[in-house]
């Protein structure tokens, strides 16, 4: 056993599931993979974001299993004032999460959009839109992701799996924004100068006004 209450093996066996699920991830997000089967399968593509997310949840069960069956003693829980802190933010961050999503077109996210009305291009078709979070960081569902990842007590597999989550995060960002470059162009570069990724800081951020108008940009 390591001082993770976990053996070498478990310990590599945690990244290595965490790492497949981002690598499958990335992949069937792709642009790449997306205009393969356009081009292969035209038909299958109103189906797409809808086999996308379903196959998103069924492989998250297994790094899920492994924290629940590896849950060992803790190596630290959050007591006191500690744990009031802890606990209001991931309140604060569950609601902003349930509060944005009033800005997301929501059967555009999850398919069904594309499912009913036979959509076959591969790129999204929501325009580019900076809601109020979107004001003050570029990925604000990461964001508040690992506000309430880290403010959990932690055990040697949940804290592997939240440094696992934390990377590929980083890394998810960076692929996303890659394909938001090439449906947006110059003006999401712009965004990209004005304000993070996923901290925010005081003085990076857009004003309602400045949304607007590089909202306006774009529609212009």
């Amino acid at each position: 056993m390591t001082g993770l209450g976990l053996t070498v093996e478990q310990i590599l066996l945690t990244c290595a599931v965490w790492a497949l699920y981002g690598l499958l991830h990335s992949f069937t997000a792709s642009l790449g993979l997306k205009r393969l089967v356009a081009r292969c399968w035209p038909g299958r593509m109103p189906l797409y974001r809808l086999a996308f997310n379903l196959l998103s949840a069924v492989t998250l069960i297994p790094p899920l299993l492994l924290i629940y069956l590896w849950h060992g003693d803790w190596l630290w829980q959050w007591t006191g004032v500690g744990w009031w802190i802890a606990n209001g933010l991931a309140v604060v961050a569950i609601g902003g999460f349930v509060w944005s999503l009033r800005y997301y077109d929501g059967s555009e996210f999850t398919g069904l959009r594309q499912w009913r009305e036979g959509e076959r291009r591969v790129e999204d078709q929501e325009h580019f839109f900076i809601s109020p979070l979107h004001r003050f960081v570029r990925h604000p569902w990461y964001s508040l992701g690992l506000v309430i990842i880290w403010t959990r007590d932690m055990d040697g597999v949940f804290l592997i799996s939240s440094l696992m989550i934390t990377g590929y995060f980083i890394l998810g960002s960076r692929l996303e924004e890659r394909k938001l470059l090439v449906y947006h162009g110059a003006r999401y570069r712009h965004y990209q100068e004005r304000v993070p990724a996923l901290f925010p800081l005081p003085w990076r951020h857009l004003t309602a006004q400045q949304a607007e108008a590089l909202m306006r940009d774009e529609e212009g």
